[in-house]
């Protein structure tokens, strides 16, 4: 396998060498003054990409998994009903982690290929007439299978019924990547991860929190220690972490959100929806389909490519590494060897995704796969220059 960029996988993500290089720094005094201006400016970034005025953030050395944990840890206890919806592979496994501390749980199983569906967590919700459910679980996007699915409407399912559960979402592989509006959502805890959207190396886990959720710290009762908000947020109040922080993560960090918020958080999300497009382009060029049922479904940061039946897409991905050096992601659970994964997010251009689909192209045939070589770049092309037209257009004008 090469170690040159780019890599197609739905995460870790290409790292921008500027990035790398702020991570790479000497040794600061974690109790420093100078610690302060590296930890208050990540925070603010990551409030402007969360799209939050009202709530507080924290940043804990771990990854999307931790945040799971401490979104659970610091607002539930032993013996509370969550509901959630379960439609491929890290949904399963948040869904796993509540069964191990011990809470009651109503699922929601969906087919994996499909988005979750508001009006079941509706209904759900309005059979609970003694509000048992403390809180709600989504994945935004489910990275196993590359379907997105709406939260602004989960949101109004709990509205509708006047249902006070906390709304919890996973976003670790569509914040910073795809449109996210932790406030207009109502989201009360979005969990996130430094290895995607924020184009860095895994070792950050990224909590928004709501004041609502904050009030349920002091009484939920789930053992918690190294993922306790309250530390976390008494420690930002004095520039310090309870405990050794990732300072070189922070400081890339720091450096990501300014990237972001300078590139412009439409332009970003503009971007990888035009990456996407180019690569739902290609599967279409290749008679395929995408995991994915339905076109509002389709996710901008991961497609999930089924592969004729026949044939084992895990075999695709494998090729791909040892003859190509090239990195795709595998199939996970229910879909395993019957999908391979071209993650498009992070930093990503037009040029790069070409790069990938080409890739694809030639593993397929190698394998036999009865596609026409080219026609999936092809595809792509004419959106890359049919956007690229558009914008010179609208610049003439």
């Amino acid at each position: 396998m090469s170690l040159q960029n780019p890599v197609f996988i739905p995460g870790p993500t290409n790292i921008p060498e500027a990035l790398r290089k702020a991570c790479d720094m000497p040794t600061v005094d974690h109790r420093s003054s100078l610690f302060a201006e590296i930890l208050q400016p990540a925070l603010a970034g990551v409030k402007q990409v969360l799209k939050t005025r009202k709530g507080e953030v924290v940043i804990f050395p771990a990854t999307g998994t931790g945040g799971w944990e401490a979104a659970l840890a610091n607002t539930l206890s032993p013996g509370d009903m969550v509901l959630a919806g379960r439609n491929g592979m890290f949904s399963h496994r948040w869904i796993d982690m509540c069964n191990r501390f011990g809470l009651e749980i109503e699922v929601l199983d969906h087919g994996w290929g499909e988005g979750l569906s508001a009006e079941r967590y509706r209904a759900a919700l309005r059979s609970d007439t003694g509000h048992k459910i403390k809180a709600v679980l989504a994945t935004h996007n489910e990275t196993a299978t590359g379907v997105v699915s709406n939260i602004a409407a989960i949101r109004a399912a709990l509205d509708a019924v006047e249902h006070p559960a906390l709304l919890l979402v996973d976003g670790v592989s569509s914040i910073g990547s795809m449109d996210f509006r932790m406030d207009d959502w109502g989201v009360d805890i979005a969990v996130t991860g430094s290895q995607k959207g924020f184009m860095m190396p895994a070792g950050l886990s990224i909590v928004g929190i709501s004041q609502k959720a904050l009030k349920h710290m002091d009484a939920a009762a789930l053992p918690r220690c190294f993922f306790d908000f309250r530390d976390m947020l008494n420690g930002y109040a004095n520039n310090g972490y309870p405990y050794t922080p990732n300072v070189g993560l922070l400081n890339g960090l720091k450096l990501a959100t300014g990237m972001l918020l300078d590139e412009g958080l439409e332009h970003v999300f503009d971007r990888h929806t035009r990456i996407a497009s180019g690569v739902r382009a290609a599967v279409t060029g290749w008679g395929l389909h995408l995991c994915a049922q339905r076109p509002e479904w389709q996710s901008d940061t991961v497609s999930a490519i089924l592969v004729p039946d026949g044939f084992n897409a895990t075999d695709i991905v494998t090729r791909a590494a040892e003859v190509y050096g090239t990195a795709f992601g595998t199939g996970l659970g229910e879909v395993a060897g019957k999908v391979f994964r071209i993650g498009h997010l992070g930093m990503l251009t037009e040029g790069m995704a070409l790069q990938g689909i080409a890739t694809a192209e030639m593993v397929m045939a190698d394998h036999g796969v009865p596609i026409t070589l080219g026609s999936g770049v092809a595809a792509a092309q004419e959106v890359y220059r049919g956007h690229l037209g558009a914008a010179l257009q609208i610049a003439a004008e």
